[in-house]
């Protein structure tokens, strides 16, 4: 089976020399679409012949599949097989719903999916014959271009024998040709493939992925051609990755969770090197998997951003030193940090001042030194400024965020005055934990990490508007509940909601307990709400509460963050993404924490190391989080998960009156060898309950 594979592969390969090659750039702000292969070099279209409708049903295909298992006779079956894929003609024909009508509509592909579906279920466990022919049959078609190749393109997708290496070189001529498709075709494609059942579905995706990945790494060289021959592989299964991926997008909720087109092999490429090619050449002809940032892992994004922030860094490190040198001046190590000098009592307002003066230092390492105390920052400080600052501004009677306790996040005051720069301190802190690797506890909803990157990329001329995010009603939903709830009732009203409701393009906002009026549109005060224009007045005032309502805090907020992270890597970021960044996971596995756990002076056998886990894992998520924070400075996961922590126990040997203590700039805790459970748990819960000021270095 694999020598005649071999054989009609390197038959295929002679034959499709000249199909036109893929153009792999990929417009980074519409991040679903493709690009299209220009028109002269495609090649000319055979026109499409009039199809015979083959009346078989998926009953009687499955009638006749169970007769045959039973039987052992399967030439009925092959029969169907052979005729079925022995030309576009025949697979069009078998597979249409109507002979004739055309497939042009993004609703329906016109294709009897019931039946192919029934039809490559059965196919792997038919004779090799069989198989053999179907195999065939795609070579046959795909030496031949048709007009209606997105719906043949689609049958032969779905064929199960794509999952072996031994027919990837079939499967990777039937990507080429559908990755060189029109825009138009593709945009037809994206709306078929959003149709295909969650399993279906998510067997493409997979495919795509295992194709890629081998294609990177084969298993066995020898059963592949060698790179050189085929580097069109990958940017075309790319490309049509990216047609799913667009799919998904598009449905809500979507097919499969974004996490599913990570492809993590690349975690094991340079691409670092994948990058900066992206930066020299952005979307041109040269392919890059930057241009598809969806297959990009969490992972490989937030390495890409610290690089890059280590670049600037030692870039503005450097520019400071030849600055001094150039001026014969004293060199000061501490010129190549930010350095950050605050009082506890007066914490938001001296880091205000600080981060306002040193706005040109906010590329630079940052340190923290809190006036009065000792410590030196080796990290922990710098963790535990952030941790007490921003809880600081986000209390409530700090009065710039409001909290919703539905969707236990906060939100942009709109009656905070016209002095933003405390929002722009808080984007700034956010920018800074991102350059910094430092995860936040900063609990804001979808929506402003979607404002955060619209555009993903500060704007030069500071006159054009940022955060100007489309938002939904569904983004409304965590923020602002019982109005969301209100306005989904006015769009399912069934009466006359002009008669009923009242009300007109004018709505009203309380700012420091004045009621103030606001119109959605010229005149707002004087158009009513109807049954036709209900839509209109949903999406303007959505539009209001979310974006105009708050522009200059938001604004404020927006520029503070990208005065630290202006780099180009947030192109390739997802704001649940950008979430992540910021945030880390609030989601808590001690369990891997303990495997992932080092120790020194101490074995995971230990009487006291045995202790401190059972204690541990019985607490409440609160103590938990509460020995995080002590610990590493932060109670949230990051990015990499609980191992990234590398979290280390050292022996104490101290007396067992002494409380842990913690190095929060080595992720280490310092326990003393206390002779009983109970004595260490009551230890431990002193000492993470205690911990701000205390026992942190």
């Amino acid at each position: 089976g694999s020598t005649w594979i071999s054989t009609i592969s390197r038959y295929l390969s002679s034959e499709m020399t000249g199909l036109p090659p893929i153009c792999t750039g990929v417009r980074q702000k519409h991040r679903t679409h493709t690009d299209v292969v220009p028109p002269e070099a495609k090649a000319r279209f055979v026109a499409d012949p009039i199809i015979p409708l083959r009346a078989r049903t998926t009953k009687e295909f499955q009638e006749g599949v169970e007769k045959a298992t039973h039987s052992g006779d399967w030439k009925p079956v092959h029969d169907f097989y052979a005729s079925t894929f022995g030309s576009f003609l025949e697979l069009s024909a078998a597979f249409k719903k109507e002979a004739n009508a055309p497939s042009n509509t993004t609703d329906d592909s016109g294709i009897n999916t019931r039946l192919l579906n029934a039809v490559y279920d059965v196919l792997l466990h038919t004779p090799p014959d069989t198989q053999k022919c179907v195999l065939k049959g795609a070579i046959n078609s795909l030496l031949r271009e048709w007009k209606s190749f997105k719906i043949k393109g689609t049958s032969l997708l779905q064929n199960p024998q794509y999952g072996s290496t031994a027919t990837y070189v079939i499967f990777a001529h039937l990507l080429r040709q559908m990755a060189s498709l029109a825009e138009t075709d593709h945009h037809f494609l994206m709306h078929w493939f959003k149709k295909l059942s969650q399993k279906r579905f998510k067997l493409l995706v997979e495919r795509l992925q295992l194709f890629i990945s081998t294609r990177l790494y084969p298993g066995r060289p020898e059963d592949l051609p060698p790179m050189a021959k085929c580097s069109w592989w990958i940017p075309c299964a790319t490309k049509v990755l990216s047609l799913l991926n667009a799919a998904n997008s598009i449905v809500t909720p979507p097919i499969a969770p974004f996490t599913d087109f990570y492809n993590l092999t690349l975690d094991h490429t340079d691409f670092m090197d994948d990058y900066h090619t992206w930066q020299m050449h952005g979307n041109s002809s040269r392919f890059t998997f930057c241009q598809f940032p969806f297959i990009l892992s969490t992972v490989v994004k937030k390495a890409i951003m610290q690089r890059d922030s280590e670049q600037q860094m030692i870039s503005m490190a450097r520019q400071t030193l030849v600055d001094k040198v150039s001026r014969r001046q004293r060199v000061d190590m501490s010129l190549l940090f930010l350095n950050i000098k605050v009082r506890r009592l007066q914490l938001v307002s001296d880091s205000l001042d600080e981060l306002t003066r040193k706005r040109a230092d906010l590329k630079k390492k940052l340190k923290v030194t809190f006036v009065g105390e000792a410590g030196l920052d080796m990290g922990g400080l710098t963790k535990e400024w952030f941790l007490l600052l921003i809880r600081r501004i986000f209390h409530t009677d700090y009065g710039m965020f409001t909290y919703t306790k539905d969707s236990q996040s906060y939100w942009f005051s709109s009656w905070k005055g016209d002095d933003c720069s405390e929002f722009r301190l808080v984007g700034a802190l956010m920018g800074l934990a991102v350059y910094n690797s430092i995860t936040l506890d900063i609990r804001f909803p979808p929506a402003v990490y979607k404002k955060l990157l619209t555009p993903p990329i500060g704007p030069c001329d500071p006159d054009t508007p940022v955060g100007m995010a489309a938002l939904t009603l569904e983004d409304l939903l965590q923020i602002m509940p019982d109005i969301a709830h209100g306005l989904a009732e006015l769009l399912s009203y069934e009466g006359n909601v002009e008669e009923d409701f009242y009300s007109t393009f004018q709505v009203f906002q309380e700012e420091l307990g004045v009621i103030k009026p606001y119109s959605l549109k010229p005149g707002g005060e004087k158009i009513p709400v109807t049954n036709l224009n209900r839509k209109e007045y949903v999406h303007l005032y959505v539009d209001f509460l979310l974006n105009k309502s708050i522009y200059k805090q938001f604004a404020a907020f927006y520029h503070g963050f990208h005065s630290v992270c202006d780099s180009n890597a947030l192109m390739l970021l997802r704001p649940e993404e950008v979430e992540i960044l910021v945030c880390g996971s609030p989601s808590l596995d001690m369990g891997a924490l303990q495997r992932g756990a080092q120790y020194e002076n101490y074995s995971k056998t230990d009487p006291t190391i045995r202790a401190f886990w059972d204690v541990v894992l019985s607490f409440p998520l609160d103590l938990q989080k509460r020995l995080l924070h002590f610990t590493t400075g932060s109670d949230r996961v990051p990015v990499g998960g609980m191992p990234d922590l590398n979290f280390k126990i050292s022996r104490l040997d101290v007396s067992t009156d002494w409380l842990p203590i913690s190095h929060t700039c080595f992720n280490q805790l310092c326990l003393p060898p206390y002779k009983s459970k109970k004595d260490l748990r009551h230890k431990l819960t002193i000492a993470i309950s205690n911990a701000e000021g205390f026992g942190l270095e």
